[in-house]
């Protein structure tokens, strides 16, 4: 029998090279078994996961209040996702690999995440975390034709000096502006650090259709809160920030952030200025105050990943963002994401978690484990 023109020899190679080549992992995709229909969903670095895992709910789950979380680099965080809604909640945590639930009431849940709006903040906005420092919206208005807020209010707890009688810690109070022509979006802040100091960054409405970012922190030699750095305004609004973290270990914040357009865009945060360093359409669904992303960090040093929806929310996306934004892989979705993406653990063993918008739970093992 001939080998034909070319011999057997390149067809041998290849064939022996399709079987040394080691698989590729495939992503596992299960749904949690609730009895509950989820509406809301805090990830491991929200004030809510906090506060269920010092309330003695959860004897188990201590705060990381000492370990810097990676989406923000800043806030506090707790190992726990919780999620809540019609009949009941629970607190989700990692156990050998495995998601573990602790049904907890819907009214003791409900009941902490009150405090995420505190008195005198827009109706329905979140504050930021920082051990004694908090931010919050507020200063209601619609200038840009939906709801906004005029100011970021920055609150941060005063030393207190030693004393034998029980006195009550001073706090500073002071009210930030977005600027002429823009107002805050009713979105979340977000709390971090820059060059070594507390910083926050907020989503803004520009003119009458724009969007943009502000970072609001201390200009050297300053104790004042000022606006230090604007991102350009974006064509299309809202523009929301979906993650923060040193994605590419360059020692310098970035945030992720979803335009109302479905186009990722990744900026790095200066202290005097911030740069678009690179973006992709195609991504982000979720309902306006869900966390629409959740960074993936790495077992060792390399770099973290971001998981977010796609665009329509049929399909969970894990993309690296270094040098450019990459997908990495994609995992189909039993139905439409809806009430946020959370991570918990990290690198291989993460499981990655999505609301969805029937009301379920989609745990994603992206290195195909059994999630």
């Amino acid at each position: 029998m001939s080998d034909g023109p070319f011999g057997a020899g390149p067809v041998l190679g290849l064939l022996v090279a399709a079987i040394a080549a080691p698989a590729v992992a495939q992503p596992a995709v299960t749904v949690l078994d609730l009895p509950f229909r989820v509406t809301a969903m805090r990830g491991p670095a929200s004030e809510v996961a906090v506060a269920v895992a010092t309330s003695g709910l959860l004897p188990l789950a201590k705060p990381r209040a000492a370990v810097p979380a990676l989406e923000t680099g800043e806030e506090d965080s707790a190992p726990i996702v919780v999620v809540w809604g019609e009949g009941g909640g629970a607190a989700l945590g990692l156990a050998d690999g495995a998601v573990r639930t602790t049904l907890l009431g819907a009214e003791a849940i409900e009941g902490l995440a009150a405090a995420e709006t505190p008195r005198g903040a827009l109706p329905g906005s979140r504050r930021a975390v920082s051990g004694g420092l908090s931010a919050y919206l507020t200063g209601p208005t619609r200038a840009a034709g939906v709801p906004g807020a005029a100011g970021l209010t920055i609150r941060e707890r005063q030393p207190l000096g030693v004393t034998a009688e029980p006195k009550t810690v001073p706090v500073k109070t002071v009210t930030v502006s977005a600027g002429a022509d823009s107002v805050f979006a009713s979105a979340r802040p977000r709390a971090l650090r820059l060059a070594g100091r507390p910083a926050f960054l907020a989503a803004t409405l520009d003119g009458t259709s724009g969007s943009g970012l502000a970072l609001i922190g201390h200009r050297a030699g300053s104790a004042d809160w000022s606006v230090l750095a604007r991102a350009p305004v974006q064509p299309t609004a809202p523009t929301r920030i979906a993650a923060l973290a040193d994605f590419t270990r360059s020692g310098t914040p970035q945030a992720a952030t979803l335009r109302g357009d479905g186009v990722l865009q990744l900026w790095t945060l200066g202290a005097d200025a911030v740069t678009l360093a690179a973006e992709a359409e195609g991504y982000g669904a979720g309902a306006p105050d869900a966390d629409l992303a959740a960074p993936v960090e790495p077992d060792g040093t390399g770099n973290a990943d971001l998981a977010l929806p796609v665009a329509g929310g049929q399909a969970l996306a894990l993309v690296s963002v270094k040098g450019g934004v990459s997908e990495r892989l994609r995992a189909a979705l039993p139905a439409a994401a809806e009430h946020g993406v959370a991570v918990l653990g990290r690198g291989t063993g993460a499981r990655i978690l999505v609301g969805l918008a029937d009301g379920r739970v989609a745990v994603v093992a992206p290195e195909g484990a059994k999630p």
